[in-house]
């Protein structure tokens, strides 16, 4: 009879490439993720045919709270609501390859969520995780928590077209101010929080919160393309200069 083991998969983490790749894209950008920890978050996820990885990173810890209707991590524990979410591998042997993904039990369904976990996070004593689904349009929810402090945290949540299955990033990082007004205000706030979707090292989509007295403490979406031209554009006048 099969036995079913949780699959502890500390190898399987996001690739250091694309943990940076948020920030090497649009220039003038400042990452947070400056811990001593950083290290740890980076790494590998193996993809799963017909498969989407939804992960986080770019602060000292992220979770995934919601996917759709589904409860992912809960805010009090930090920790899979329920153990049945955890991905799990079916075997015979005592020994397990646990870095075999092709030994994950399959996704049941449209409606199915599994997580992994990542590795260890920049806050002690937590863990990140990855979500796995199937191919749709889904509703987001993650928790960004940009200081070392969990009484700290930045609730973020997203609708996509998850359409092709591969590895999603949602990484966050602090967005370096255009204008330097030198006043005293300006000096304290901290520069506005943003988070880009990233797939194939390629940045699909782009929150940044605003700071405005309208959208005060929103996410909105910002033009990417604009973004990307913006940031050429500068790079060349200052290549002529």
């Amino acid at each position: 009879m099969n036995k079913k083991r949780i699959a502890i998969c500390t190898s399987l983490s996001i690739a250091t490439s694309l943990l940076l790749s948020g920030c090497q894209l649009l220039t003038g950008y400042q990452q947070i993720d400056d811990a001593e920890s950083a290290d740890k978050w980076a790494g590998q996820i193996k993809p799963i045919a017909g498969e989407v990885n939804i992960a986080c990173a770019g602060t000292y810890h992220c979770e995934i709270m919601q996917i759709d209707q589904t409860s992912v991590i809960a805010p009090d524990t930090h920790k899979p609501v329920d153990h049945k979410l955890l991905s799990v591998i079916n075997t015979d042997d005592e020994i397990v390859d646990r870095t075999r993904t092709e030994l994950f039990v399959p996704l049941k369904n449209q409606h199915s969520v599994k997580v992994v976990p990542l590795s260890a996070s920049g806050i002690a004593g937590m863990t990140n995780y990855y979500a796995r689904v199937k191919p749709a349009k889904r509703e987001v929810h993650i928790n960004f928590y940009p200081e070392n402090n969990m009484g700290y945290v930045e609730r973020f949540a997203m609708i996509h077209e998850f359409v092709e299955p591969d590895t999603y990033l949602l990484r966050a990082y602090r967005k370096e101010s255009s204008q330097d007004t030198g006043s005293l205000l300006d000096t304290a706030s901290p520069n506005p929080l943003c988070i880009d979707l990233i797939q194939n090292d390629s940045i699909k989509r782009q929150f940044c919160k605003q700071m405005n007295n309208e959208s005060q403490g929103e996410f909105v979406e910002t033009n990417v393309t604009n973004q990307i031209k913006q940031s050429a554009q500068a790079t060349q006048s200052k290549a002529k200069v």
